[in-house]
């Protein structure tokens, strides 16, 4: 079953990260899918795909590396790179996804820009000190 999964959620990232494909994506989604932000807010499957449609101007070129791709029961885990175009900013991004009847049912994301990554760890620092 991890393995199916982790196809899954390979087939549609793939088409997406190297052609800006959203229609593989949207045909891997559940009707009822959910993608939760860290801020609490949700987003229907509609309402995230027009999300993801409208994002894909601005990140034109957008550089992907997969670093981990991970699964455990329904659940996959994609550890990622991506280093924006122009010169932007460089992030890394942790996405779990949830996996039922052979379709992507839920998604939560995690970004954190590599800039960022100094500051947001002192907490750790100062507990270990």
């Amino acid at each position: 079953m991890t393995r199916e999964n982790k196809s899954i959620v390979r087939h549609a990232l793939a088409g997406l990260i190297e052609t800006g494909d959203v229609d593989t994506l949207a045909s891997s989604l559940s009707g009822e899918f959910i993608h939760h932000r860290p801020d609490s807010t949700t987003s229907t499957r509609t309402e995230w795909l027009a999300a993801v449609r409208a994002a894909l101007g601005p990140t034109a070129g957008m550089q992907v590396e997969i670093l981990h791709l991970l699964a455990d029961g329904d659940h996959v885990v994609v550890h990622s790179r991506r280093r924006l175009p122009d010169a932007g900013p460089e992030i890394v991004v942790v996405d779990v996804l949830r996996i039922a009847d052979g379709l992507i049912a839920e998604a939560w994301e995690i970004i954190e820009p590599v800039a960022h990554t100094a500051a947001n760890g002192r907490w750790w620092e100062s507990a270990h000190r």
